[in-house]
């Protein structure tokens, strides 16, 4: 069964310069669209039965030969476990290396405005927007690793100067994550960190959860590196109650 034909179980739009978490359960798949194009949505991953497990941005690309994350990858723990696969993408290039846009980021780009001030047209930036929902669940900003920045395309110059490549952006964009183990899921819709647009950007994100199809032995993503491999080996081992 295809998403285009199947029931939604829950769906939600995540507005601009909001935050969003919940807990999704292995076996489920949430797909996100950028519905008029230009998102942003922070992201980070925690082992809700153990919240000191949580996304490692380093050991996902290492593994996996990339700097890029697109269909086929796999984004793992610290413990050598795979929280989630990335089963679809037509956006094609999604990075989690440049963090968060701050408070000072949001000021000196396009000026403070205050949600008293604004209400929900306020200028809100990443690393609050996060740190919001973290304390719902007794985590702080020691407890923030580095993010995930979904439909964010950066390019580097001959020096190694990231950018944020604007061009990219396109409505309707999506991709879809299956979790392979439960996950506490903490994302927001702030601006990236490089943007340098001459207004604040306020672009929502369609969020969609489904029911996801059995990992097959041919599965995509489990076979995309053989290092995928052995992530879905821990996990099993992790599922019998005998993992590390």
């Amino acid at each position: 069964m295809t998403h285009s034909t199947a029931q939604s179980l829950y769906t939600f739009e995540l507005p601009a310069a909001s935050h969003w978490s919940l807990k999704i359960k292995r076996g489920l798949e949430l797909t996100l669209t950028d519905i008029t194009g230009g998102a942003n949505l922070g992201m980070m991953f925690y082992n809700p039965e153990n919240l000191l497990e949580r996304y490692n941005a380093p050991d996902t690309l290492k593994c996996q030969h990339t700097f890029k994350l697109t269909r086929g990858n796999c984004l793992y723990s610290d413990m050598g476990r795979i929280f989630c696969s990335i089963t679809a993408d037509n956006f094609g290039w999604h990075e989690t290396v440049c963090g968060n846009s701050r408070k000072h980021h949001i000021e000196k780009t396009w000026g403070a405005l205050s949600y008293q001030d604004a209400q929900n047209d306020w200028r809100q930036n990443g690393f609050d927007a996060f740190l919001v929902e973290l304390t719902k669940y007794g985590l702080n900003e020691r407890d923030m690793g580095a993010n995930l920045n979904l439909f964010s395309k950066v390019v580097a110059d001959d020096n190694g100067n990231l950018s944020l490549d604007t061009s990219a952006a396109k409505p309707g964009a999506s991709l879809t994550l299956r979790f392979e183990m439960d996950t506490l899921v903490v994302m927001h819709s702030c601006p990236h960190p490089l943007n340098q647009a001459a207004s604040y950007p306020r672009t929502p994100v369609l969020c969609e959860l489904f029911e996801a199809a059995p990992v097959a032995d041919d599965d995509f993503c489990k076979n995309f590196r053989p290092e995928n491999g052995r992530g879905f080996e821990n996990n099993r081992l992790y599922h019998l109650g005998v993992g590390a």
